[in-house]
């Protein structure tokens, strides 16, 4: 029994070589087979039993490895107590192992996927089977490199054209690592294999899904965030910790870039809005860059308010920025302002005046603008710094004299990059600060206070956008000028999206001009705007993330994330019934009910968690105009929730009035109606309904450079229509989303207060393309 055991794994003493994989696993193992024969049952049979556990990275769990061991059918504890960037480590107890006749320990993920394949037989059946499978283990690490995804996809794809696996005719380890691989990809390649794009690929990993589901659902629900988008990736030294949650996870799907010199426990980032209007969707992007590398890095996140410009400014845009951080759940370790630091910016840029690194100008603004295009020196550059100082007192004392100073950095006024001709550090403003009031009359700009406050809270890495990419140089310029440590700057694309203004002094101008009725309008892009016309956080958050850190340029569809939030809103929002008020058509039913009746149904009839409505059967009935017109005589139609009627009649007076008689025909079969008709029953309970639809606030797609924005304002952004709904809809409180059948998806502004006052309902775009209002 037992040497016929040990022979079913290695061979006897005269084949042992014809599974070359054991040699490789455990070289050893050439001496006689009688040696360890006797230990075969108790150790070899039991062997899994001796395994001690698996030590991994916490940020770095090996998805492939874990895996094997599940389709092994082993238990093995999981140890993530590695340091960031070790391999993988399979401990074994310290009984007698045949590992521990070498070592007690195996490390890396070849060797370890070699072990579970041998021990559960998913090694090759001969040597070359076994050198292909070696050679599949190798090339699984081309799936964890962003760069080289796509191109690994369609090698892949092409490799397995009239294959089932990927050696020979047998599901081997090779198959659990590149499955293991292409899962751990998360959202890239989910949206690949839903793209159909590489068929032969999609359809080797469903059916190995469909043979192992049961081990594989496990280790991804383990270690795989919602919808595919993975926890951890393996071979990536720099990965976030255990306590990513799913958002974060998705963006590692698409967002396969790197910190700078980053080390895991150290990085400490911060988001800076300036509080001059309300955070934004491209506000939104930085906020969660910034969320995304703190999380991955098991770093700090700072909130710091870039207020130094008390013209622009106020407590209003600080507390709806804090409201909109919340509503985004950007979680900070502190909340900072700028102002904090002007005592030491003061100071900063006194000693600069001092070591003769900037000095004192009181050059008119338009020209000096036209001395830095063409790179001509101010006539103040070289000024004494005692003359400097005499002005920079001048400047912080708010005189006439001062007033007309600006303090500005020696650079370089012909170096080609702009930003460093001598940029502005200090500007005179005597108008109050709506924190500090009027304690100063000079303030710093963002170029001067941005890399000194940076350096001084400890900042790691500066995310900015790539519109500031020029001024990159000017901000490492100015930080070795004060003899600051250097922050890294990481740089993403700025998101743009179609028919939409960014720009706060832009969208200042529609609220000032009473084009919206506030920052908070649903035709504006800001967080609460978009999130008051219908929009799930949930839904920004996964449309923001799966662009991921990308620095290319991104010209966005608005349609593309209302189609993510219809996926979000449509499985769980009640269902409710409205009629066009205007023109509406009583449609009487000969023999329908000669009293009302009610009937508790389902506000949605796959979601239960949607509650239930009462709905009233009357023998008149109201229908749309719209639907009235397309019905002819003995024409078969169908009322939903109801069953089949037959309109026997149809009327119209001198004035276009329609009304229909019709029979009730319950036993005929909806199949065979072209109309499925909403309606609702003729009693007073029917609640009053105003229906707003909006539309861009320009009407070009994209505006181009030096293109006023005020040539494309849309003179028609809003449209309202009066309508009736169910009397259910009494129920609804503001912020609640549904859908009216066969009208759309709706959020509720204004609730039900009375008779009189109609509930105000927001239509929520779904992804179909806009066409404009009508």
């Amino acid at each position: 029994m037992k040497n016929r055991a040990w022979k079913r794994w290695v061979g006897d003493e005269t084949t042992q070589y014809r599974r070359p994989g054991i040699s490789r696993l455990f070289p050893s193992l050439l001496f006689p087979v009688s040696i360890i024969t006797d230990h075969w049952e108790e150790e070899v049979i039991g062997f899994p039993m001796k395994l001690k556990s698996l030590s991994f990275p916490v940020e770095n769990p090996p998805l492939s490895v874990i895996a094997a061991a599940k389709i092994a059918g082993v238990s093995v504890p999981a140890d993530a107590s590695l340091a960031p960037g070790s391999p993988p480590v399979l401990h074994f107890s310290d009984g007698f192992s045949f590992a521990s006749i070498r070592r007690r320990k195996l490390r890396g993920v070849s060797p370890l996927l070699c072990y579970f394949g041998r021990i559960s037989d998913l090694c090759g059946g001969d040597a070359f089977q076994d050198a292909q499978i070696f050679e599949w283990l190798e090339y699984a690490s081309v799936l964890s490199v962003g760069s080289a995804f796509e191109n690994a996809c369609k090698h892949l794809d092409e490799y397995l054209g009239s294959r089932t696996f990927l050696v020979d005719h047998s599901f081997s380890i090779a198959d659990i690592a590149i499955w293991s691989g292409l899962a751990g990809a998360g959202l890239r390649w989910e949206s690949l294999r839903k793209s159909k794009k590489y068929r032969n690929l999609s359809r080797w990993y469903g059916s190995i899904l469909e043979q192992h589901g049961d081990a594989l659902n496990q280790v991804t629900s383990a270690y795989v965030g919602k919808k595919g988008a993975a926890k951890s990736k393996e071979n990536s030294a720099s990965q976030q910790s255990n306590g990513l949650n799913g958002d974060v996870a998705k963006a590692r799907g698409t967002s396969e870039v790197d910190l700078l010199e980053a080390e895991v426990g150290k990085v400490k980032l911060r988001f800076a809005p300036e509080p001059s209007g309300y955070l934004h969707i491209g506000h939104t992007k930085a906020a969660l860059m910034n969320k995304y590398f703190a999380q991955r890095y098991q770093g700090q996140v700072i909130l710091r308010f870039d207020d130094t410009n008390p013209a622009k400014e106020s407590n209003e845009f600080v507390d709806n920025i804090l409201k909109d951080i919340e509503t985004l759940g950007i979680e900070y370790e502190m909340a900072t302002y700028t102002s904090d630091y002007f005592p030491e910016l003061m100071k900063m840029a006194e000693k600069l005046i001092i070591q003769g690194k900037a000095y004192v100008d009181d050059t008119p603004r338009e020209l000096m603008q036209k001395e830095r295009m063409d790179g001509i020196e101010s006539k103040c550059r070289n000024h004494s710094k005692e003359e400097n100082l005499k002005l920079w007192e001048q400047m912080i004392a708010g005189t006439e004299r001062g007033l007309q100073c600006c303090v500005r950095g020696k650079l370089d006024m012909q170096d080609p990059n702009k930003s460093l001709r001598d940029p502005v550090y200090y500007r005179c403003n005597p108008m109050p600060h709506h924190r500090i009031g009027s304690k100063y009359k000079v303030y710093p700009t963002y170029d001067f206070a941005c890399p000194f406050v940076d350096s001084i809270e400890g900042i790691t890495h500066a995310l900015r956008s790539s519109e500031y990419h020029d001024r990159n140089a000017q901000y490492y310029w100015i930080q070795g000028d004060m003899e600051l440590r250097r922050v890294h700057i990481y740089e993403f694309s700025r998101l743009n999206m179609v028919y939409t203004l960014l720009s706060k002094r832009k969208l200042l101008w529609f609220v000032q001009n009473e084009k919206v009725n506030g920052w908070d309008d649903p035709r504006f892009p800001t967080v609460q705007g978009i999130v008051r016309r219908g929009l799930k956080v949930e839904a920004l958050l996964q449309f923001i993330l799966e662009m991921g850190a990308s620095k290319n340029l991104n010209l966005m569809e608005w349609d593309k994330l209302w189609t993510i939030n219809k996926k979000i809103i449509d499985p769980v929002c009640p269902r409710h019934t409205a009629v066009i008020e205007e023109g509406r058509v009583l449609l009487t039913l000969i023999n329908g009910p000669e009293k009302p009746f009610v009937r508790i149904i389902p506000r949605h009839k796959k979601c239960k968690s949607a509650g239930e409505k009462a709905t009233t059967f009357t023998r008149s009935i109201w229908i749309d105009r719209a639907d009235a017109e397309l019905i002819s005589v003995d024409e078969e139609v169908t009322l939903m929730d109801w069953g089949n009627a037959i309109v026997k009649k149809i009327e119209k007076d001198e004035d276009g009035n329609l009304a229909l008689t019709g029979v009730l025909h319950l036993e005929g079969s909806v199949k065979t109606t072209k109309l499925k008709l909403t309606w609702l029953p003729e009693i007073d309970e029917l609640v009053k309904l105003s229906l707003m639809e909006f539309d861009y606030l320009i009407t070009k797609k994209k505006l181009e450079e030096g293109e006023d924005f005020l040539d494309a304002v849309n003179p028609c952004t809003e449209k309202e229509t009066a309508a009736l709904g169910d009397a259910n809809m009494r129920n609804l409180k503001r912020g609640d989303v549904l859908q009216l059948e066969r009208k759309g998806y709706f959020r509720c502004d204004v609730p039900y207060v009375r008779p009189s006052k109609p509930i105000v309902l927001f239509a929520i775009p779904d992804g179909r393309q806009q066409t404009g209002l009508k």
